[in-house]
């Protein structure tokens, strides 16, 4: 493809992504396909020769649109909101156009430098002190990840340069709220800490992190001579959005010298709002930080934000310094590649700072708080009626409901349950996600894509009362 033919071609896929997010509302919220449909219709090997760019085009719209759930549509509630603000897109398209890679600052300077001021610009709106540090990594998962390995090296006084955790004659716990995201566990996996030296530390009525329950898990680790490590605390669960509390936590966390670790992928977007700060009072006293810029603010698909207190320690544990990136102005600049796992980086920064300076920190927050205002509005109409439950404190914008008929509980429950979130999802009418609390089964609804009025809420309550009668 020439330049020319890009320039050509670049303009139809922009006005085919500018027609979708025009027309998405039109369509079913959720894929209306069964298994193995895509690969039956595409050939079983690559093309030898080149095709006609409009013949693949004409197959994103035959082949692929159909098997899309659309999580740009109004009437999208499932999971969290994974915003992709089209000034984000436009970044993300510049940074893939333009096929840098920040192997080093000298191997794109504009890349680091602008991953640097974009993630203090962040700090500032989050209100964090300047104590704080950031880097960009793809998702909260990889974030969690190197925090634990962060943890289990300051722990084991960085025992990576020696004989790593085979040599340590103490295992290294991990605590962690029952209600924490999997991709906790699987973090712990990773690092290497084993399954058994994962503790689950029970919730309160609310679903937090109980501190005296943590505590005394601490105290009994110690007394059997393990060698308690991380913690990792949550502000903003999966199922319930629960708040771990923070300033409890971290005073348990900083007498023992233990790595607090605060999983805010979802609710750390909120904190642009300076009243919803209370969520993650005592943050000061954590170690680290992920806030998935990609979810409820809106910054294209990947961009998870890690923050942390002491950049010294990462880079200590992170760092590699091959002879052909090294150069004369290493000790002047920050080598992203010493802040994380890949040596290489994308330049995403360009998507958080173009959705910055187009959308403005007033539309941001406007945004934000008109979300936080529908969620109250439905929690509100769920309280109210007959037969409608709200199992959660709504904190947030994400809801857990249930409609629970006269005599109906147990099983029987769980299966009414499941069908109506089935059929509401089948519908294509909107898309809610199933999910179990407490070991039984309730719906989210997840109140946050980017065209979500009050209109679409109030459709959505209409929709619910409807389909439970079916």
């Amino acid at each position: 493809m020439t330049p020319e033919d890009f320039r050509q071609y670049g303009h139809q896929l922009i006005d085919l992504i500018a027609d979708y997010r025009q027309t998405v509302a039109e369509r079913p919220v959720m894929a209306q396909v069964e298994p193995g449909y895509l690969k039956a219709a595409l050939p079983a090997g690559a093309p030898q020769q080149g095709e006609p760019f409009e013949a693949i085009l004409a197959d994103v719209d035959k082949l692929l649109m159909p098997g899309l759930s659309h999580w740009q549509h109004p009437d999208f509630y499932g999971y969290f909101p994974s915003n992709g603000t089209l000034s984000s897109v436009l970044g993300d398209f510049l940074s893939t156009g333009l096929g840098v890679l920040g192997l080093s600052w000298q191997s794109s300077p504009a890349l680091s430098e602008l991953e640097e001021t974009t993630l203090d610009w962040l700090r500032q709106l989050l209100g964090l002190s300047a104590q704080w540090s950031g880097v960009i990594q793809d998702t909260a998962s990889t974030s969690t990840l190197v925090a634990l390995i962060c943890a289990r090296e300051r722990t084991t006084d960085y025992a990576l340069v020696r004989g790593g955790l085979q040599a340590q004659e103490k295992p290294l716990v991990v605590y962690v709220s029952a209600h924490a995201h999997s991709s906790v566990d699987k973090a712990a996996l990773l690092a290497g800490f084993g399954r058994q030296n994962i503790r689950l530390i029970p919730t309160d009525e609310r679903f937090a992190m109980r501190p005296d329950v943590l505590a005394a898990a601490i105290e009994q680790d110690l007394a059997a001579g393990n060698q308690p490590c991380a913690v990792v605390a949550t502000t903003g669960t999966t199922a319930t959005t629960a708040l771990d509390p923070l300033a409890a936590i971290g005073a348990i966390t900083q007498a023992h010298s233990l790595w607090l670790h605060v999983d805010s992928a979802m609710a750390g977007s909120a904190m642009i709002l300076p009243e919803c700060r209370w969520m993650w009072d005592g943050i000061e006293l954590a170690d680290s930080v992920v806030v998935n810029a990609h979810k409820w603010l809106g910054v294209a698909f990947d961009c998870s934000i890690y923050y942390v207190r002491d950049p010294q320690h990462l880079i200590r544990v992170m760092s590699t310094n091959p002879s052909y990136l090294q150069s004369a102005v290493d000790g002047e600049v920050k080598n992203l590649r010493d802040w994380g796992i890949p040596l290489g980086r994308r330049f995403r920064a360009l998507k958080l700072w173009f959705m910055l300076r187009s959308e403005g920190v007033q539309a941001l927050q406007q945004r934000l708080r008109r979300d936080l205002d529908n969620a109250r509005w439905l929690a509100e109409q769920v309280e109210a009626a007959p037969e409608w439950e709200l199992l959660a404190p709504v904190q947030l914008q994400t809801l857990c409901i249930r409609h629970r008929p006269a005599g109906l509980a147990g099983e029987a429950l769980d299966a009414h349950t499941r069908a109506w979130a089935d059929r509401l999802n089948g519908s294509g009418d909107a898309y809610v996600t199933p999910a179990t609390l407490d070991g039984r089964w309730m719906v989210r609804v997840s109140v946050g894509a980017l065209p979500t009025e009050r209109a679409d809420v109030e459709r959505l309550w209409a929709n619910l009362q409807e389909i439970v009668k079916a």
